[in-house]
């Protein structure tokens, strides 16, 4: 007894055919990729076009600014997540016009974190639009180490301010004293969300903290 053995062999061509199909997917898959990232771009850019510019207070008298502001809110940022209480900042206009920084917090250990800057006047014209630098002095001749700093919103007295960015990535709003009135403070997210920033991404800060045994007490 025999047992016939029986081999099937693809065709050249369909082979051909089938790895052309596969490329011609892949190529469309790409090309459908790269279709809806353009768009997505295009509509980034129309959304970006159609908000409005964040606009600043036409006028800041530096010396009447100078001095210490207790944080009240802020958006989260990098630069603040050891914070977690009495954070303030003291500005001092020295004798070269460029005004000095100091930013104090209070950390969950206890201890007060400090850091030193310097700001400069960006627009001379009104004052409102600042550059803040951290770095050391000597990198001061390099445009990126310098952040703007515009204030954007200011209490007829000085009693209150509204510090942000262009891009609208950071928010801040001060005050002389640790407390803000609630009315006035919700006056203030009405305006700054006519400005086009999300009062909701606004954490409230923590001022007269103390830390318990790791824990922050304190009034917000």
């Amino acid at each position: 007894m025999h047992t016939r053995v029986y081999y099937t062999q693809k065709h050249p061509a369909n082979c051909i055919c089938n790895t052309l199909y596969s490329e011609d997917n892949l190529v469309m898959k790409i090309l459908t990729a790269l279709f809806l990232l353009i768009l997505a771009n295009i509509l980034v850019g129309a959304q970006a076009s159609t908000t409005p510019a964040v606009r600043t207070v036409p006028a800041v008298d530096l010396n009447r600014y100078s001095g210490k502001w207790y944080e009240i809110a802020r958006y989260p940022n990098k630069f603040q997540k050891q914070c977690v209480g009495n954070t303030t900042a003291t500005y001092t206009v020295k004798q070269n016009g460029k005004i000095e920084v100091l930013n104090e917090c209070l950390k969950k250990n206890g201890l007060v974190n400090s850091a030193k800057a310097e700001a400069k006047v960006a627009e001379k014209g009104s004052n409102s639009k600042l550059k803040v630098r951290f770095a050391p002095g000597f990198l001061s001749v390099f445009g990126f180490v310098w952040a703007d700093y515009w204030i954007i919103d200011l209490g007829s007295n000085y009693e209150y301010a509204v510090v942000a960015d262009p891009k609208r990535e950071y928010l801040w709003i001060l005050s002389r004293d640790p407390e803000l009135k609630e009315s006035v403070y919700q006056s203030i997210l009405q305006r700054v969300e006519k400005q086009g920033f999300q009062p909701g991404k606004l954490v409230r800060t923590r001022q007269k903290a103390e830390t318990v045994k790791g824990a922050v007490v304190g009034q917000i």
